[in-house]
């Protein structure tokens, strides 16, 4: 588990050099001053962005710029909003935990809806069930993000007027950020009314949850499915009917639980699929999220903002990506070999 543990550690650590590489070339290639692309300092004065270019060491050869780089970036600089004028690291932190509380409450819908089915897919292999369940999980799969969520704005906001159409919470909470996960941050305020403020910021995330949520459901039906069949096709599995053990025995006694740590591999490779459908759901929905944020600095070209927020939100995805391969090794040893932690 050890020797598995640094090999991520390693690839975490190259991976990372290749994203500072990334995101140190996209200011080359902004249209306008390199130096002020990288720190966003649209205002300084021409003194001012002398003393700054030293600072990057900007008149010393490609690899001490980038260096410097690496620098301010290990300090927590990423330079500052070329709009807001805030810094960038402070942008991201306020913005990144309301995308987290997103994307886990997708995340949760997705696999307590989408990995049951595929287990009763599995049991009804090559059955009915299992011919409507793949239909739907396909048409699911099938549906645009953005589609889907202004189709549920208008039945399920406009016209049935069940659930709100936009924002985290109504503006008659005053909520203190303290984590930036409001949910927390509730829990945590002394506010008299908070278990009502809690309800309502319920109803405000249960619309974008659940449209983020589906096409990753339909990913964890078939991975589900697929697992649970790998597993009923198993030897053990055959010995246990032989030994008479009902089916109902089978399944949730030893069907399930193996068929799971199949299903935890994958959950690291669907968090960034939903990162990724978070972005465009947050604008529909005016989340307040780092994907609301970084389109919306794409759209006022915020170089500054679009490097930080890309190295940012990549770093964070990949640490996802580590923490459920090292969950996913202590669940299976056959994990831990060479070829899988290469």
């Amino acid at each position: 588990m050890l020797i598995f543990t640094l090999r991520r550690l390693n690839l975490f650590f190259f991976t990372m050099l290749v994203l500072t590489l990334l995101t140190f070339s996209l200011s080359f290639f902004f249209p306008g001053e390199q130096i002020v692309n990288l720190t966003g300092q649209i205002d300084a004065t021409p003194e001012q962005v002398a003393l700054i270019a030293l600072d990057y060491n900007k008149h010393e050869s490609i690899i001490w710029q980038y260096w410097s780089y690496l620098l301010h970036i290990f300090n927590g600089d990423l330079g500052i909003s070329m709009t807001s004028k805030i810094p960038i690291m402070e942008e991201v932190l306020s913005h990144l935990p309301a995308t987290i509380e997103l994307t886990t409450v997708a995340l949760l819908i997705a696999m307590i809806t989408g990995i049951p089915i595929g287990f009763l897919a599995a049991v009804r292999h090559r059955k009915k069930t299992d011919n409507i369940i793949l239909t739907v999980s396909m048409i699911g799969y099938s549906i645009p993000i953005f589609w889907l969520a202004l189709l549920a704005i208008l039945v399920f906001s406009i016209q049935l007027a069940w659930l709100p159409s936009a924002g985290q919470i109504s503006l008659i909470y005053e909520i203190k950020q303290i984590t930036g996960i409001l949910f927390i941050d509730i829990l945590l305020s002394d506010n008299p009314y908070k278990w009502q403020a809690f309800q309502n910021a319920s109803i405000h995330i249960l619309l974008p949850a659940c449209v983020v949520a589906l096409a990753p459901a339909t990913v964890f039906v078939r991975l589900a499915r697929s697992s649970m069949l790998a597993v009923l096709e198993s030897h053990y599995i055959k010995a246990a009917m032989a030994k008479g053990l009902t089916t109902q025995q089978i399944i949730f006694r030893h069907a399930i639980k193996n068929a799971m740590v199949n299903v935890i591999r994958d959950v690291g490779l669907q968090f960034a699929n939903l990162v990724t459908l978070a972005m465009v759901t947050e604008v529909i929905f005016n989340w307040p999220g780092i994907g609301n944020w970084l389109i919306q600095s794409i759209y006022q070209r915020d170089f500054t903002a679009i490097q930080g927020g890309l190295l940012a939100l990549s770093s964070f995805i990949f640490i996802v990506h580590i923490f459920t391969d090292l969950i996913y090794a202590a669940l299976n040893p056959i994990a831990r070999g060479i070829k899988y932690g290469s």
